[in-house]
């Protein structure tokens, strides 16, 4: 179906880049790997030009688009499409469990191009919700998928990658220019693959305050973080088999997994309570 071109303007204060590059659209719909049966939740779908694709696969598509200028056009783009439906809110304010049937649990993925701001937001969402979908395709800002898909050791690796790594296999797929978009962005976009991991230890509030106080000061070592959260960090850290001169970059996530065992298995309390721990960043 062709596009308009009556349609709304990009807003700058949501972020808006819209993707119009057919080649990017086809290779994000292919990654999907969509079925007829499949429920899929696209956030921001905009102008529609990936929505397009994907209703053509036959899957059961639901958009979730906040901007209301955008809501009427999208209506009456698919409004002969029975596998759509586009719902008129904040994704920030919308649980998947809120928009899916019990049914459809298991056939569930999720895709979007998403805005930096909400970037965080939207992540730590669906690592709370990752039981319910299979896979998820997203694309961010370059400087996002550097950040959670950094290696133990990259200067890039910090708090929110061991989060997300916990809750996810995170393969980079590949990098969008700006001239992919309309209105054209001044940096470049990554796409990216989330595949859900079982739920562990990682989930729990006490490892994510772990892993914030290890990473408060990234130029200390993981030691002298840990010493005012962790009752006797270094013994701790050694049984854990870590070094306690290693800064927190360079620690897998099993290590991660394994600093966190030992500090619960020495004594319940081991870490202060929450008052005592620096904040985590609001940024990535």
């Amino acid at each position: 179906m062709s596009h308009s071109k009556n349609k709304p303007f990009a807003k700058r204060s949501l972020g808006q880049n819209f993707l119009v590059d057919e080649t990017v659209v086809g290779n994000i719909v292919s990654e999907l790997q969509l079925n007829v049966g499949d429920t899929l939740i696209e956030i921001g779908p905009g102008r529609g030009a990936l929505t397009e694709k994907l209703v053509a696969t036959g899957a059961k598509v639901i958009a979730i688009e906040i901007d209301r200028n955008f809501v009427p056009s999208l209506r009456a783009q698919f409004h002969f499409d029975r596998n759509f439906s586009v719902i008129e809110a904040d994704v920030l304010n919308v649980g998947i469990t809120e928009i899916v049937t019990d049914s459809d649990r298991g056939s569930v993925k999720l895709v979007g191009n998403l805005p930096y701001n909400i970037s965080t937001a939207i992540l730590e969402r669906a690592a709370l919700e990752r039981n319910i979908f299979s896979r998820a395709v997203f694309m961010f800002q370059r400087e996002v998928v550097d950040r959670i898909s950094a290696k133990p050791g990259m200067s890039e690796r910090g708090y929110f990658t061991v989060l997300v790594e916990s809750s996810f296999e995170v393969t980079r797929l590949f990098d969008v220019a700006p001239e992919a978009f309309s209105p054209r962005p001044k940096v470049w976009s990554s796409v990216v693959k989330l595949s859900p991991k079982p739920p562990s230890a990682a989930d729990e509030p006490a490892f994510r305050k772990l892993v914030s106080a290890a990473f408060a000061q990234k130029r200390k070592t993981i030691l002298n973080n840990l010493k005012s959260v962790v009752i006797d960090a270094e013994t701790t850290l050694k049984e854990a088999a870590i070094d306690p001169r290693r800064r927190a970059e360079t620690l897998t996530l099993d290590e991660w997994l394994a600093l966190y065992l030992a500090s619960q298995e020495k004594r319940p309390d081991s870490l202060e309570p929450p008052d005592r721990l620096i904040k985590r960043p609001k940024r990535l």
